[in-house]
C-alpha cells in the first residue's frame, strides 16, 4: 500500500471522526470549509483508487445525529446534503452546468438564506402535524414530534385552503440569539457548560427529553422546501409562498433570480447584509425553480444537481498579539494561547486564540506584538490564520515555546511521535492536579453537583483536597469556610458526593483521568475486564488484544496501574464505596449458543440495531469481526449490504444470514 491509499484510509478516520463530533456530540472541531477540503480531498483519492471502493466511505452517506433515546422513522424521501461552494466563481460554474444540462432551456434559479440551525423534516395529513422527524443519517431520523409541538412558530393546523392532504415540508429549526445570549447566562449561573453556537444550542434543546423544557427555550423555525405527490404549483417558489399562506414561517429573503447577474448580487448584498439577521446564518442555498427541470436534473450520491449552498468565508479581523501564555491541561500538556487586543468576530468579543503547539507557531513565525490575522471557524472557534507582517514592529523578536512547565517550572518532555510538550510532573503540578479534579467531578464522569472549576481551586489552595480521593474525605465545616457557601451550599456537595457512590463502573474509570481513556475506551475495557483488580492485573497484551483498544492506550491503562500513587487512590476511591466493578446483571442472558463463530455485520436492520446485534452475539458466545475472511462463519445481512461484501462472501461461500434467521439461532422471537 502506498502513501496516498494510506491516506485514503486516514482520511476515512478523520472524517468519520469529525461526523460523530459534529452530529451526535455537537463539538465540531473544525470548521465547515476545512470539513470540506478534506472531504474533497477523499473523493479524489478515491477515484484515483477505484478498487478501494467502500460503501460505508463518508463520501457515501450523511452525517448522522440519531439517538437511541427517540424512536426513530424512515424519511419518505431521503435528507441529501448539499454540495457546498465558497467562492462566487464556484457558483457561477454550478449555474453554467445546469445551463448545461438543460440545453439551453430557460431557467430561474431561487436565492435563500442558508440559517444555521438543525434540520427537520415535518409531515402534515388532513392539515394537522403527524410527525416531525430529525435529518439522522438522511435515511432515517428521531422522531421529536412532541418537542416541536411546543415551538410557536411552527403551525399545528394549517390555515387557509389549497394544502394538500398529505405533504412534507423541511426547514430549520433555530434559537435567536437573544434567546441564546439568555439561555447561556442560565447555564453561566448554574455552572453549566456554555453551548458554543445558537445551532448547538438548537440541536441540543431538540433531542431534550423534557418538551417543557424545550418550550422554555424560544426555538424557532424556518421552511424552505415542500414535497409531495399532489404539490399545488409545479415551482418551488410558487409552492413555499403558498405554504406561508399556511401559516408556515417562509423567510423573506427568499427571492426569484432570472439570470447570474442577479444569483451575484444577491450573493454579494447578503454577505454583508446577514449580519444583521436575528438568527445564525453561514451561507446561501441556490435551487433551480421548476419542479421538472429539477426531476431532470437529478442527483448525485449524496447531493441534488439541481441546487448548491454557498458558504460565507469565515469572518476575519487583523488585530494585536499582547502576550503567548502557556497553558497546563490535565494530562500535561501546554498549549500557547495567543492573547489579542479585543477584536469583534460573528457577533462575539474575541481575546484569545488557541495556537495548539509549538508548530504552528513555527509555520506562523508569529513575533512579539505581530499584527495577527484572527478568524472564527464555521463562526465557533477562533483561529489564527496569519500574520500581517507590515504591521511587525523593529527588533520584534520571534515567538519562543516554554521548555519549563509555566506552573511548576519541571523540564518539558516531547509527546513521542506528536507535536506536543508535556510537563512530566503529574502529581506535583497545580493545574494538573486541579485538572483531574475537575474532570472527575463533571457531569458525564462523577457528575458530583456543586463543585465547578472556582470551588476546586479553593479547596486545592486551602489544602483540603490533593488529589480525586480527598474528595470524599470533605466536611461541612471545611465547606462552609469556602468563599460563597452556605449551609445548603455545603449540603449540596455532600450529597453529590454521596450520590456519585452508585456511579458504574465504566464512568469511574473514564473519571479517572488514565492517558488516552475517553468514555468509549473506558465502557470497552469496563466490559473485557468487568472489575478493577482484573483491569490492574492486565498485561499490555491482554489489554492490547481487547477489541479496539491500541498498543497505545494498553501502555497507557498498564503504566498508570503501575504507579504506587495511582493504586493508592483507587484503594481509597474504592473504601469510600465507589463501584469498580460491572453489576452481576450486565452478564445475564449470556450463553454459549453461537460457541466462538464469527460474524461479519453488514447493512441497516429492523429489529434492533446493529450494536445492539453486536451485543447479541457477543453475550451468546460469538464474535464481531469487521472483514470478511476464510475465518469469517457467518455474514449477518441487513438491508443497503454493500456490493462488495456480498461478493466477496458469496465467493467465499460463507453463509448469508437474515434477522430471522439470526434471531432464530439465539432463540428469540421476531
Amino acid at each position: 500500500m502506498d502513501s496516498r491509499q494510506q491516506r485514503l484510509l486516514d482520511l476515512r478516520d478523520i472524517l468519520n471522526r469529525h461526523n460523530y463530533n459534529y452530529y451526535v456530540l455537537n463539538a465540531p472541531e473544525i470548521s465547515d470549509r476545512d470539513f470540506d477540503m478534506l472531504m474533497k480531498e477523499l473523493e479524489a483519492l478515491e477515484a484515483d483508487f477505484p478498487e478501494m471502493a467502500d460503501p460505508y466511505s463518508p463520501t457515501q452517506r450523511v452525517g448522522s445525529d440519531l439517538s437511541d433515546k427517540f424512536e426513530q422513522a424512515r424519511h419518505i424521501y431521503p435528507m441529501l446534503s448539499l454540495s457546498n461552494t465558497y467562492s462566487i466563481h464556484e457558483v457561477d460554474e454550478w449555474f453554467g452546468r445546469v445551463r448545461g444540462a438543460l440545453e439551453g432551456e430557460k431557467f430561474e434559479v431561487v436565492g435563500e438564506m442558508k440559517y444555521d440551525g438543525t434540520s427537520i423534516s415535518l409531515i402534515y395529513e388532513h392539515g394537522r402535524l403527524v410527525r416531525a422527524v430529525t435529518r439522522g443519517d438522511g435515511e432515517r431520523g428521531d422522531v421529536v414530534t412532541a418537542n416541536i409541538k411546543t415551538i410557536k412558530s411552527i403551525p399545528l393546523e394549517l390555515r387557509g385552503s389549497g394544502w394538500p392532504d398529505m405533504f412534507e415540508i423541511r426547514g430549520e429549526i433555530l434559537m435567536p440569539w437573544k434567546e441564546f445570549d439568555r439561555l447561556n447566562k442560565e447555564r453561566e449561573y448554574n455552572e453549566e457548560p456554555l453551548f458554543a453556537n445558537p445551532r448547538n444550542a438548537a440541536s441540543g434543546t431538540l433531542k431534550t427529553l423534557d418538551s417543557r423544557e424545550v418550550a422554555r427555550r424560544g426555538l424557532d423555525a424556518f421552511f424552505y422546501y415542500l414535497l409531495g405527490p399532489d404539490l399545488p404549483f409545479d415551482n418551488h417558489y410558487a409552492n413555499m409562498m403558498a405554504a406561508r399562506e399556511w401559516g408556515f414561517k417562509v423567510s423573506p429573503i427568499m427571492t426569484l433570480l432570472h439570470s447570474l447577474e442577479q444569483v451575484d448580487q444577491f450573493i454579494n448584498h447578503w454577505d454583508t447584509a446577514r449580519r444583521e439577521l436575528p438568527v445564525a446564518t453561514d451561507g446561501l442555498v441556490f435551487k433551480v425553480n421548476n419542479l421538472r427541470q429539477q426531476l431532470n436534473l437529478g442527483y448525485t450520491a449524496k447531493s441534488p444537481r439541481w441546487a448548491v449552498a454557498y458558504k460565507f468565508p469565515a469572518e476575519r479581523a487583523c488585530t494585536r498579539l499582547r502576550f503567548v501564555s502557556f497553558e497546563v491541561g490535565r494530562m500535561g500538556i501546554v498549549t500557547p494561547v495567543a492573547n489579542l487586543d479585543p477584536v469583534l468576530l460573528s457577533g462575539t468579543v474575541v481575546k484569545r486564540a488557541s495556537l495548539h503547539n509549538e508548530d504552528i507557531i513555527r509555520s506562523l513565525d508569529i513575533h512579539e506584538e505581530d499584527m495577527l490575522y484572527v478568524e472564527k471557524g464555521g463562526e465557533i472557534i477562533p483561529k489564527i490564520t496569519g500574520v500581517d507582517e507590515n504591521g511587525r514592529l523593529p527588533g520584534a523578536k520571534p515567538v519562543r515555546f516554554v521548555h519549563f512547565c509555566p506552573a511548576c517550572a519541571t523540564p518539558l518532555v516531547r509527546v513521542e511521535g506528536e507535536a506536543s510538550w508535556q510537563c512530566p510532573n503529574r502529581f506535583g503540578c497545580p493545574p494538573q492536579i486541579a485538572g483531574r479534579i475537575e474532570h472527575f467531578v463533571g457531569r458525564k464522569m462523577m457528575n458530583i453537583e456543586g463543585i465547578g472549576e472556582e470551588t476546586v481551586e479553593q479547596l486545592y489552595k486551602r489544602g483540603y483536597i490533593k488529589n480525586i480521593a480527598d474528595l470524599y474525605d470533605l466536611t461541612t465545616d471545611q465547606l462552609l469556610l469556602l468563599d460563597g457557601f452556605g449551609p445548603r451550599s455545603a449540603e449540596r456537595v455532600l450529597e453529590g458526593l454521596e450520590a456519585s457512590k452508585s456511579i458504574p463502573y465504566d464512568r469511574v474509570i473514564y473519571a479517572l483521568s488514565i492517558p488516552f481513556v475517553g468514555d468509549t475506551v473506558a465502557r470497552k475495557v469496563a466490559k473485557a475486564f468487568p472489575d478493577i483488580d482484573l483491569l490492574m492485573a492486565a498485561t499490555t497484551d491482554q489489554l492490547a488484544a481487547t477489541k479496539d483498544i491500541g498498543p497505545r492506550i494498553a501502555q497507557s491503562i498498564t503504566e498508570y496501574f503501575a504507579n504506587p500513587a495511582n493504586r493508592e487512590t483507587v484503594a481509597r476511591l474504592r473504601a469510600a464505596g465507589l463501584q469498580f466493578a460491572a453489576p452481576e446483571e450486565s452478564t445475564e442472558g449470556a450463553t454459549d449458543l453461537l460457541g466462538g463463530k464469527t460474524f461479519v455485520i453488514s447493512g441497516t436492520f429492523t429489529h434492533h440495531s446493529r450494536d445492539e446485534y453486536k451485543d447479541l452475539i457477543e453475550r451468546n458466545g460469538g464474535k464481531n469481526v469487521s472483514s470478511i475472511s476464510r475465518k469469517t462463519d457467518y455474514v449477518f445481512a441487513g438491508a443497503n449490504m454493500g456490493p462488495a461484501k456480498l461478493e466477496k462472501a458469496t465467493s467465499l461461500g460463507i453463509p448469508i444470514i437474515d434477522e430471522a434467521t439470526f434471531l432464530d439461532m439465539i432463540g428469540q422471537p421476531l
